[in-house]
């Protein structure tokens, strides 16, 4: 489908033309949305930033998003209750999951961000790029991270996702950029 994350940088880079006048500011979900957002920043002319997002993985099933965790002076979490209900995933298990992501949320930050400080999206359109989605948690966390910061206008960019997802975050995104949506999704990889 695609050569490698830049050539779907590149391809997602064409698709998203039109925000180069409104102000945007990229921002990338690391790792794999690091080169793909590296080449929207580079043809919008917008700076560059890391939203760091954790998946908050089910008891047992640690793979299957429960939910999802931003960081910042307030943590922003979204929880899918239909999962967290069909399992019974009792608090203290999502307090304890919670805190586990944030540590790793700081460890990544001081690896990949030491002193830089955040751009903030304030009153600006801030374009959030990732590799591809599978049930969409992460971006939906960094999606409500972005209202939080009272960003102006949010852009989901994303070079694959199943069509369900893509339906989710037009419920919260202002508008989703996505080059293809294979049926059947079998993974972000393949």
């Amino acid at each position: 489908m695609f050569k490698d994350r830049r050539q779907a940088g590149k391809l997602l880079a064409d698709k998203l033309a039109l925000y180069a006048t409104a102000n945007p500011v990229v921002y990338a979900l690391p790792r794999g949305g690091l080169p793909v957002a590296e080449e929207v920043a580079r043809r919008l002319k917008a700076p560059l930033d890391l939203i760091l997002v954790r998946k908050l993985g089910a008891p047992g099933h640690e793979e299957l998003a429960m939910g999802a965790i931003v960081d910042g002076g307030a943590p922003t979490t979204i929880l899918h209750q239909d999962i967290v209900s069909e399992l019974a995933v009792p608090d203290r298990y999502i307090e304890e999951t919670k805190t586990a992501a944030l540590r790793e949320i700081e460890r990544r930050r001081q690896l990949y961000m030491k002193d830089s400080p955040a751009i903030s999206p304030e009153g600006r359109t801030a374009i959030i790029v990732d590799d591809g989605l599978a049930t969409g948690a992460t971006m939906e966390a960094a999606v409500a991270a972005m209202r939080k910061a009272k960003a102006g206008r949010i852009i989901v960019a994303i070079p694959v996702a199943p069509e369900d997802a893509v339906r989710n975050l037009l419920k919260t995104a202002d508008d989703v950029a996505v080059l293809t949506t294979p049926y059947p999704f079998l993974s972000v990889g393949s």
